[in-house]
């Protein structure tokens, strides 16, 4: 009822108190219409970006899946735990401090360009919970990223600790700096970086070439996998030893369920746009996402088929490479996916599937484990597509989208005669600030967790499987992948550590009667929780 007297007071100033009723109610009958049809349109709106948060959160099953498979059956438990932590820190995080940093006060002082958002802390203030709902997703996913990058290694509360701060803090000041109209990077701003920002239609740089420099800086500090690239006395091996993960299936499935869940991420960022033509450019960035991932698929597959033909003689078909070439495909349009034509796309896809095959063994080559391809997926990619659409991104599309054309892919300026690289440029600004920001916070941060030896597992623990040392008796167990003598000698070690805690808490109590002091808990050396038969704490070719 409030709303119909509002309606009424607003059209009896319009057309005055001395005007005719059948004037006041045709001004009544059209305001009322016009109310009814935006809220439709709001209520459209906020139901397809809620149905587009929870694909992109289904993706974290497709996480889940893809690093489980990738990992020996010795420590799915405790990476798929990771992945769900992930998405449970995020939400609190995000909505803490997370979504405050990144669009805090994105509807105030228009004019004014902030590094970081200073309101709306536990969604106070807030009122469009559909737009939160599917920045939250992003913030997981950006999280997830690193997941698969340090699986079967690093510490529980390490782990659930970087999670949260790169999705409260480092993850939202990039959000903000790029795509709040606040952000000096972004193109929404009242003045935009050399008038055109940086143009990452879904999360190219925000949210891949984020969570890719973190598993890069996190896998250095952490370091390999034991046995990947030394023996047990510490020499370097030759060839690195591969450690396969335990289940194709699982990698295929999630591997589908990430494409499925990506128009949810591309498609359903055309709903965030300031423009009238979110149709048009949502049709456009679900043609341009399967035509990237399809095209990257077919090329990741055959260019790895060439390539082991004129290696070895002896070429296959490796599904490694065609699961993760999509994937890189995917990655690589993420930020182009709205401003670009098709043909580009596949260009995009093309580049991509090449882009992750030469970072791959890159990897190998520096001696850094990455037990699911995340690095060269994410990042590289993550990089060649926030590039990409300084050099495809089509005139036509960026008026649809963004409003403006004056500043378009360096290819077509190319080919008017003027090489207008203006837009190329604030791309190249905007992944050197992502990098740097990531890089300056997320290093000491690593840094400091592995000087404090909170970072990386014992190596023990490493040995026996990560299930068995953070969850009890795990899948493995029950199988050959463990040396029995590893668990003979993590289970002495665990007893004499519980006998030790038991011990410190009686002394604490004050009541020594008919206990053992902490001194009386004998410290043996590391060595000596191994059998006799001189087996050191690494894996061996037999028993991984």
């Amino acid at each position: 009822m409030g709303d119909q007297y509002e309606v009424y007071d607003q059209c009896l100033l319009e057309v005055g108190e001395e005007a005719s009723s059948q004037v006041l109610i045709k001004c009544i009958s059209g305001r009322w219409e016009s109310s009814q049809k935006e809220d439709s349109l709001d209520f459209s709106r906020s139901v397809l970006l809620v149905y587009s948060a929870s694909l992109i959160f289904f993706m974290q099953a497709g996480f889940a899946m893809l690093c489980a498979g990738s990992v020996r059956i010795k420590n799915v438990r405790n990476t798929m735990l990771k992945n769900l932590l992930d998405a449970c820190g995020a939400s609190v995080a995000f909505f803490t401090i997370g979504y405050a940093f990144a669009y805090g006060g994105d509807n105030e002082n228009l004019d004014s360009k902030t590094f970081i958002g200073s309101t709306n802390f536990f969604l106070m203030n807030v009122d469009n919970y559909a737009f939160w709902f599917f920045q939250y997703a992003f913030s997981a996913a950006s999280a997830t990223i690193v997941a698969g990058t340090l699986a079967e290694r690093c510490q529980m509360g390490a782990y659930f600790g970087y999670s949260l701060f790169l999705g409260g803090f480092v993850y939202p000041v990039i959000v903000h700096s790029v795509w709040s109209r606040h952000g000096f990077l972004s193109p929404n701003a009242s003045d935009p970086l050399w008038k055109t920002g940086m143009i990452d239609f879904a999360g190219g740089g925000v949210v891949h070439t984020t969570g890719g420099i973190t598993a890069l800086i996190a896998t250095i500090i952490l370091g390999p996998r034991k046995g990947r690239f030394h023996d047990e006395e510490g020499r370097q091996l030759t060839k690195p030893r591969e450690f396969p993960g335990h289940s194709i299936a699982l990698q295929m499935l999630g591997t589908l369920i990430l494409w499925f869940g990506w128009y949810g991420f591309n498609v359903g960022s055309a709903l965030t746009l300031l423009t009238d033509k979110k149709g048009k450019v949502a049709a456009l960035a679900a043609v341009n996402t399967t035509l990237s991932g399809g095209t990257a698929g077919i090329t990741g597959l055959f260019m790895n088929f060439f390539h082991e033909e004129r290696r070895t003689g002896e070429p296959f078909f490796d599904l490694k490479y065609a699961m993760n070439g999509a994937l890189s495909g995917l990655v690589a349009i993420t930020a182009a996916c709205g401003v670009v034509e098709p043909w580009a796309a596949m260009t995009i896809g093309f580049c991509a599937a090449n882009l992750y095959i030469i970072g791959s063994s890159s990897l190998i080559k520096l001696r850094l484990d990455d037990a699911v391809d995340a690095i060269p997926v994410h990042l590289v990619n993550g990089i060649w597509g926030v590039l990409s659409v300084g050099l495809f991104a089509s005139p036509f599309r960026l008026e649809d989208a963004y409003g403006f054309s004056k500043h378009t892919g360096w290819f077509y300026s190319w080919g008017k005669g003027s090489g207008d690289a203006t837009l190329l440029a604030a791309q190249v600004v905007g992944v050197f600030f992502i990098i740097m920001w990531v890089t300056t916070i997320m290093l000491p941060f690593f840094v400091w967790l592995s000087w404090k030896g909170w970072f990386r597992s014992d190596e023990l623990e490493e040995l026996v499987g990560l299930d068995r040392s953070y969850h009890g008796e795990g899948l493995a167990m029950h199988s050959d992948e463990v040396n029995p003598e590893y668990v003979s000698a993590f289970n002495k070690q665990r007893e004499i550590q519980l006998r030790q805690r038991r011990a410190k808490v009686t002394v604490q109590s004050g009541n020594r009667s008919g206990e053992e002091s902490a001194e009386s808990i004998p410290h043996l050396p590391r060595e000596s929780l191994v059998s006799d038969t001189g087996d050191r704490f690494s894996d061996n070719a037999s028993n991984p």
